[in-house]
């Protein structure tokens, strides 16, 4: 069980690890349901707020939101408001991502990568894992790996622990996957559960509460952190129990008739939303104020790695861990994106709804269209049938709106 210790020590020194996020983690493992979200959240705050809700339709023809009390306003679709089609590669492991030790004669090699369609969602906590497996060594020179979010939120841990940390990577955060993630909290699309171990399943729970926690003490502009309506949309009534249930401080499910979409359900939550282009800015300011240094390098191997000066490194290559530390499992899910203008009468989020892997994202920067998930697709250049499906497909969402 991950969320046991092998000391009240070592309990005590993950806690210290994780205090820079405001964060405290139980050393008995449970599962949060609603009442126990709303007692942790702040039941007072919580519960006016949910007083207000209403859910339905309006006594008029539109229909009305039923957190918020608004009529649902439709984002401006159209091929003629595309600024920006963009490929990312999700690195999918079907037994789930990475996280242990090596050693490599005198070297120590800790992973942590292959987080598929959930790297923003699980960084905190996936890299906790990892700082976790220095506990008991004496803090020095460490190099990290990779400069996406996986290795921005392990340097910042290990900052915290009292490492000298040094990024070593091929690109800056902007131009890696990290930056053309979507951005909504949600663990998913990282795993096979038909294929991942039972350990597995519980290791990514224990990921994604400390990475939820870790970002609902990050909220605001600082960040690019905030809450916000997600709708889940499909042809079936939406299942009970899933996996990250308990982790949504709201929920209610809506019937055929009391929303405007083309399918019979819609599943109503409140989500956060992280901007990738201003978390990872953040991280980047938060890295070089305690002292971190970027070094510019593309390794073609291990053992170029192994000839730097630190005896600690930390792998978040992500799909880079194939060639370097040969990953025969590890494999790309190829993701497009189509970015539209910002549109801030939106302020919500759709996934589902149509043909593929959809969803829109209504973000400061963009109004975001996806997507894709591709398996095995290495390809860089966008497709214009994708392009025209993830358009076409999500106009017919919005179509019913008045």
């Amino acid at each position: 069980m991950l969320a046991k210790w092998d000391s009240a020590k070592e309990f005590a020194i993950f806690n210290l690890i994780l205090s820079t996020l405001g964060l405290r983690i139980m050393q008995k493992k449970k599962t949060f349901g609603r009442r126990e979200i709303f007692r942790a959240a702040g039941a007072g705050v919580l519960t006016a707020a949910l007083s207000n809700c209403q859910v339905g339709i309006s006594s008029g023809a539109a229909y009305r939101r039923p957190y918020s009390r608004r009529p649902w306003v439709a984002p401006r679709i159209s091929t003629d408001n595309v600024i920006r089609e963009v490929v990312g590669h999700r690195p999918y492991r079907p037994s789930g991502f990475v996280v242990k030790s090596e050693q490599f004669d005198e070297k120590t090699v800790v992973h942590n990568y292959g987080h598929g369609g959930g790297g923003i969602s699980l960084s905190w906590g996936s890299s906790a894992l990892a700082v976790r497996e220095t506990i008991g060594m004496t803090p020095e020179e460490v190099g990290v790996i990779g400069g996406g979010v996986m290795g921005l939120t392990s340097a910042r841990l290990l900052q915290d622990a009292g490492w000298n940390v040094t990024i070593y990577t091929r690109d800056m955060a902007r131009h890696t996957t990290s930056n053309v993630a979507g951005g909504e909290w949600g663990p998913y699309s990282v795993h096979d559960p038909a294929v991942s171990s039972e350990a597995f399943k519980e290791q990514i729970q224990f990921a994604a509460r400390i990475a939820h926690h870790a970002f609902t003490s990050l909220g605001g502009r600082d960040y690019g952190v905030r809450w916000t309506e997600l709708y889940n949309l499909s042809e079936t009534p939406p299942e009970e129990g899933g996996e990250f249930e308990h982790l949504y401080p709201y929920r209610t499910d809506l019937q055929p008739g009391e929303h405007p979409f083309p399918v019979p359900y819609a599943r109503h939550e409140l989500t956060m939303m992280i901007e990738p282009a201003i978390f990872l800015r953040r991280l980047i300011d938060d890295f070089l104020q305690n002292g971190g240094r970027f070094v510019i390098r593309n390794f073609n191997s291990k053992e170029e790695i192994f000839a730097l000066p630190e005896k600690i490194f930390f792998n978040c290559t992500g799909l880079g861990a194939a060639t370097l530390f040969d990953d025969t499992e590890i494999t790309p899910a190829k993701g497009q994106l189509v970015y539209m203008p910002p549109d801030p009468d939106v302020d919500y989020l759709t996934i589902g709804g149509g043909n593929g892997n959809l969803y829109m994202f209504s973000r400061t920067d963009t109004l975001l269209l996806g997507g894709t998930f591709k398996l095995g697709d290495y390809s860089r250049n966008p497709e214009p049938e994708e392009t025209a499906r993830i358009v076409t497909e999500h106009q017919r969402i919005f179509s019913g709106f008045a």
